[in-house]
């Protein structure tokens, strides 16, 4: 490949257009043989990547961003920018699986329109809503964590949120500043109540999903990600608090067990875990474990439970302290 193409594609994740291969010096012919012999894929019209850069791409996960990039560099309108869905992505924010996620969303504030795989909604965007990563022009997180909140059920919006949050993507204010803007538009109120039961130090999904059913039930908003401690001794971090009965709530999905970290095995984890809560009932706290599926048919059990413990205060006399963290800790490998 010459030079300058390679300098291109290097600038754009592999990609190039066809323009970038005239510039480069190959004619109409010399793209059209090149991608017969299937040296070189058309993604879009004008649009190419390698062969070999493709299934690199494929290996590493990277269709999305490919995808994303194709269009941006199709349509070539200089205001619009990567958005919603598509860009959550690109930030790396969680998002349930649904049909249509291949979609790729634009936003622009002078043109909408739909292509082959892409749609373009029209609506205020200004210059600061707009982040530039490298080849890709999208809305902010701030912005992107919003226009989400505004088209999706509200408790997928709140778990973005909170991993936002947590990975410090976005702040507080931001967020509210975003969704001030943002009040009077098509669902502007839905992306304000989101904000509102949005705290920030959930460690997962599951944990968010987990207290927004508790809050849902009526029953108290626990603290999150209390240290308990005894003798000045650090016994465990539990995900949620209930101070004055001593409850401890655990969410447990299994990646915990299946993809450890701090160099654990899922044995050594399962064990940790086992004398870990084996201490914490030595202390007088009671502890409920939830997992996904106890969200689900099984709610009502685990609630009535839950109702149950929180009835009665915890010990008279504590041999431990309680004391919220600032944050959460973002999991990490």
């Amino acid at each position: 490949m010459h030079p300058l193409l390679q300098s291109a594609a290097r600038r754009q994740r592999g990609l190039f257009t066809a323009v970038d291969a005239r510039r480069a010096g190959y004619e109409h012919g010399d793209i059209r043989q090149l991608c017969a012999t299937g040296r070189w894929r058309r993604l879009r019209r004008g649009i190419y990547v390698t062969a070999d850069d493709l299934a690199r791409a494929e290996e590493d996960g990277r269709m999305h961003q490919l995808d994303c990039l194709a269009v941006l560099l199709a349509v070539d309108r200089p205001a619009a920018a990567l958005s919603r869905g598509s860009a959550a992505r690109l930030w790396g924010f969680p998002q349930r699986r649904r049909a249509g996620e291949g979609l790729i969303q634009l936003t622009d504030p002078s043109h909408g329109g739909t292509g082959r795989g892409f749609h373009i909604s029209r609506a205020p965007l200004d210059r600061h809503e707009i982040a530039v990563r490298g080849p890709f022009r999208l809305t902010t997180p701030a912005r992107t964590l919003i226009d989400c909140a505004r088209a999706l059920p509200l408790e997928d919006a709140v778990v973005a949120m909170d991993a936002a949050l947590l990975a410090d993507r976005v702040t507080r204010a931001h967020l509210r500043e975003a969704v001030s803007r943002a009040r009077s538009w098509r669902g502007g109120p839905s992306a304000v109540r989101a904000l509102s039961l949005t705290a920030g130090r959930a460690e997962s999904p599951l944990e968010t999903r987990g207290r927004l059913r508790i809050v849902g039930a009526g029953l108290p908003t626990p603290e999150l990600q209390v240290e308990i401690r005894s003798a000045g001794r650090l016994v465990g971090v539990v995900d949620a608090w209930f101070d004055q009965a001593a409850v401890a709530v655990e969410f447990d999905g299994r990646v915990k067990y299946m993809d450890p970290w701090r160099g654990r095995s899922p044995e050594q984890t399962l064990w940790d875990e086992k004398r870990r809560e084996d201490e914490l009932r030595s202390l007088d706290i009671r502890v409920v474990r939830i997992i996904d599926a106890d969200l689900g048919a099984t709610w009502p059990a685990k609630e009535a439970r839950l109702r149950a413990l929180l009835a009665s205060p915890g010990p008279g006399t504590r041999r431990f302290t309680a004391t919220p963290r600032a944050r959460g800790v973002p999991r990490a490998g």
